[in-house]
């Protein structure tokens, strides 16, 4: 049996047997790939150059749009390149570089919808103190501790998952490098438990902060429902119910990947809910935040008609 040692290299999972189906495969991942890019390249643009989105909630959805970006790169076009090139492999390194980035990204999106959560609430129930609560260093701050703390998680996850020893093979059921599947080839019970241990404390801070979230949406909907002005409550439920639904279908989907119990453990499954939080999910985060948010349409709206000018521009000249 191969040890850790001696792997060079990690076999993904083929999302088809059939050439035909991988180049269906590839171009399917190609097409949602680049919406990807364009929902979250035109938020970030928007927010970027529009002085009028220079506000925290705006700050911290830049900041998210950068995150699905890196979190989506990191799987699809590895799982894009082995479809059309007909192949499985990933390197040992690759693997490791891959995990690492993923739980980077994954752990500081996760703490930034918990920072997101308190801003709606600051907004809402503390108005007057807005300004204070969330100047300009306080919003770095906090944008900050989020990637941060997605550094700490994917360091230690990533440190401890590749000091495993591991002789179960080299083939992983998935299609990028997951915990749980690179847990199934380790051959060291002790260290098992131990990677197992973490992965626990994960998902409870996980759900330490879905229930901070929920509390303070708690408090926020309260004060909504008080407000006199029926304006006045539509435009707060427009600036909550967005996150509210990014952080339920992240949550919903963290809880299948890694709690679900036993009598749903299946490969098809798995990969279901693996291509929902690394895939779907950071695709349509830009869809979900702009349905409902007429300044962030006008500002994508006014992007995308300045690109248009322009390109009509350099072709007459």
């Amino acid at each position: 049996m191969p040890n850790s040692s001696s792997i060079s290299e990690f076999l993904l999972l083929a999302l088809a047997d059939t050439r035909q189906l991988q180049l269906l495969h590839f171009w399917l991942l190609l097409g949602i790939y680049l919406a990807a890019l364009l929902g979250n390249g035109l938020i970030s643009t928007a927010v970027a150059c529009d002085h009028r989105l220079h506000t925290p909630m705006y700050f911290f959805l830049l900041n998210l749009a950068l995150l699905d970006l890196g979190c989506i790169s990191t799987t699809l076009p590895k799982a894009m390149a082995n479809a059309l090139w007909d192949t499985r492999a990933i390197s040992y390194a690759g693997c490791a570089t891959q995990l690492f980035f993923f739980l980077f990204l994954f752990g500081a999106e996760y703490t930034l919808l918990t920072v997101m959560s308190y801003d709606r609430y600051v907004a809402i129930c503390k108005p007057l103190h807005y300004g204070t609560l969330l100047g300009s260093r306080a919003c770095a701050t906090m944008a900050a501790a989020a990637w941060g703390t997605g550094l700490l998680h994917a360091l230690l996850h990533t440190a401890t998952i590749f000091s495993l020893p591991l002789c179960q093979g080299n083939v992983l059921d998935q299609f990028f490098c997951e915990i749980p599947h690179i847990l199934k080839l380790s051959c060291s019970e002790s260290d098992y438990l131990r990677e197992t241990g973490f992965i626990v404390l994960s998902v409870l801070a996980i759900y330490g902060c879905f229930a901070f979230i929920l509390f303070s949406y708690v408090q926020t909907f309260r004060a909504v429902l008080r407000m006199p002005s029926e304006q006045g409550r539509h435009k707060a439920f427009s600036m909550c119910l967005p996150h509210l639904v990014v952080v339920s279908l992240f949550v919903s989907t963290d809880f299948l990947a890694y709690l679900k119990p036993h009598s749903l453990v299946s490969p098809s499954l798995d990969l279901v809910v693996s291509f929902l939080y690394s895939v779907v999910t950071p695709t349509l985060n830009p869809l979900i935040y702009s349905m409902r948010n007429q300044e962030l349409k006008d500002a994508v709206r006014k992007i995308m008609s300045w690109t248009h000018f322009s390109s009509n521009k350099h072709l007459i000249c």
